[in-house]
């Protein structure tokens, strides 16, 4: 007997499918593709629309991409993780935007060639220059640099009155003028929320940026902060010692100093005729408040001629170290810099240091310890210790220079010196 072959039924609608299945599934292929590509048309249309900058003056508004902001995000949330400060941005991806001031030096050149070199992002650090006096030689060295900054003029180039027995000083009265003019336009116009003020006559260090990036969430966390600056006065070559180094001041030391609007909207009003950086010292100003500022400075002054007539240039500034070495201060927890954390472990460090007179370095004797304290009592006895050891000797609004509650730290012969008032400070003395 033949073996019975068995034949799997199909029904005749089943046939005319298998028949156009081919067509079927590139015909779905075709639909999913097209779907795609107008879900990604939309998503790129609704994030370039949330993400358009209003800021007036069109020629400053730096992009950003959902990738960058993506990654920001990450890192924050990272750093967070990691007990960090959480350092915002603004939602163009600006950390801070950079005013250079400007006058009648084409060296301005030399400043902004550091700058433009060591900027790690033109989003993040984008570079205002604002020109005052109408020079035109320095006017052509700025527009050289076309789309990698945006350039500013003050409109207002007209004679000051001044009294004649100031008249000499003019300079000052006009630098005055077109700082709060310059300010005004970042903060108030372009609408900045944070901002690093450059003189055309300072040179930035690799880690400039970094130093600013990893310190602005300070201001933003701390009350008792009101500005970062990248200058150190006693910074010489000799006097300092760890570029990781970072302190609290009393002191305002400007020379490329990063500032928030609400800061600025305290200043604005009352902003002075002339000599602002003195007037900032004052006690009105300053209102107990504290910088950040490094060991090592992060910018240099080379500008031995201007409206100051290189005060101090010969004797002092040209001698200050520039940091050489790039160090990663975002990849650092900052938050130690916060006064209830500071404070504590910075007076016990100094007054637990052995107490030694300027005798003591002359003497060869050598005490076992990483630091030793100097004591003052008075400003005389201040100005005289500070000039023995080769420190900037003089006090501004009662307050010495970089002091922190009286405190100056620096290196003397290799040790690390604290030139201290008594351990029961009452505080600064100062009268008008």
């Amino acid at each position: 007997m033949l073996p019975i072959r068995y034949e799997k039924f199909q029904p005749s609608w089943l046939h005319l499918v298998n028949g156009d299945m081919n067509t079927i599934k590139l015909n779905r292929k075709v639909l999913l593709l097209v779907l795609f590509v107008c879900v990604l048309i939309a998503f790129l249309w609704i994030n370039s629309r949330r993400l358009a900058p209003s800021v007036q003056h069109g020629n400053f508004v730096p992009g950003i991409s959902r990738d960058r902001l993506d990654y920001l995000n990450t890192k924050r949330q990272n750093a967070n993780t990691h007990g960090r400060l959480n350092t915002q941005q603004n939602i163009d991806g600006t950390v801070a935007a950079v005013l250079v001031i400007a006058c009648n030096r084409p060296e301005v050149e030399r400043c902004l060639d550091s700058l433009l070199r060591h900027r790690p992002s033109e989003k993040k650090f984008p570079v205002i220059v604002s020109q005052d006096c109408g020079h035109e030689e320095t006017a052509r060295v700025i527009t050289n640099y076309r789309d990698k900054l945006m350039y500013i003029k003050h409109p207002e180039l007209s004679d000051i009155v001044v009294p004649e027995a100031v008249g000499h000083l003019k300079g000052y009265y006009k630098l005055s003028r077109h700082f709060k003019w310059a300010l005004s336009q970042v903060f108030d116009v372009l609408q900045q929320d944070t901002v690093i003020i450059v003189e055309d006559d300072l040179e930035v260090a690799p880690d400039f940026f970094e130093y600013f990036e990893a310190t602005k969430g300070l201001l933003e966390k701390d009350p008792t902060l009101w500005c970062v600056s990248a200058w150190n006065d006693n910074g010489k070559e000799g006097k300092v010692r760890g570029n990781d180094l970072l302190y609290r001041s009393d002191f305002f030391p400007g020379l490329g100093w990063m500032l928030k609007k609400s800061v600025w909207n305290e200043l604005a009003p009352k902003w002075p005729a002339a000599y602002w950086d003195d007037w900032m010292r004052h006690p009105a100003q300053r209102r107990d408040r504290a910088c950040i500022r490094p060991e090592i400075p992060r910018a240099v002054t080379f500008g031995r001629i201007g409206v100051s007539r290189g005060q101090f240039f010969d004797e002092h500034l040209k001698y200050i170290k520039l940091n050489d070495q790039f160090y990663p201060f975002t990849e650092r927890n900052l938050t130690f810099l916060l006064k209830e954390e500071y404070d504590p472990k910075f007076f016990n460090t100094v007054y637990k240091s052995p107490l030694v007179s300027f005798d003591y370095f002359r003497s060869g004797k050598v005490i076992p310890a990483p630091s030793v304290r100097v004591q003052y009592e008075t400003d005389d006895v201040f100005k005289s210790l500070a000039n023995q050891l080769g420190i900037m000797s003089d006090i501004k609004a009662g307050v010495p220079r970089m002091a922190y509650r009286g405190v100056v730290s620096f290196i003397y012969r290799g040790l690390r010196v604290y030139l201290a008032p008594p351990r029961h400070w009452r505080g600064y003395e100062f009268h008008e």
